[in-house]
């Protein structure tokens, strides 16, 4: 079972691959997608998918989560991060892959046993369960991470 965490937004989107299991997780492959804030947002979102698409062919998911919107202050970019996340779920729907959307909280309570964990904490949870040398990072591909082992069996 491969799995794909995403954490989504218009200039940094957070991604990344795993299998195994939550006991023994193994990371594929994880980063970030940028765009530029100069880009009109449909170029960006173009971007975003063909990114994201090029990716799902190379591992071929059979499992996605992704992170639900939650509470934003700036509407603004409630609506831009929603028309991202929107032509994610699309990209893995058109590729057959299983998508579970859940909120920070819910993640964060699981990895870290606190639903309002601060982005170190994260961090040091997703380098502690992948066994990584260092703090993963940025923290958008963090928390990607953080995702898609929650999607582990």
């Amino acid at each position: 079972m491969i799995v794909i965490g995403l954490d989504p937004g218009t200039a940094t989107v957070g991604y990344s691959f795993v299998q195994g299991t939550k006991k023994t997780p193994e990371i594929l492959e994880y980063g970030v997608f940028k765009t530029e804030s100069s880009q009109e947002m449909p170029k960006r979102i173009l971007e975003i998918a063909q990114d994201l698409e090029s990716l799902v062919l190379k591992y071929k998911p059979t499992h996605a989560v992704v992170e639900d919107l939650f509470f934003f202050k700036n509407h603004k970019t409630v609506i831009s991060v929603a028309q991202s996340r929107g032509v994610m779920l699309y990209i893995l729907a058109k590729n057959n892959v299983e998508i579970q959307s859940v909120t920070p909280l819910q993640v964060k309570q699981t990895l870290c046993g606190y639903g309002r964990a601060d982005k170190k904490q994260v961090q040091t949870m997703v380098q502690k369960i992948y066994e990584l040398d260092s703090l993963p990072k940025p923290d958008d591909a963090a928390d990607s991470l953080a995702m898609a082992w929650w999607g582990l069996r």
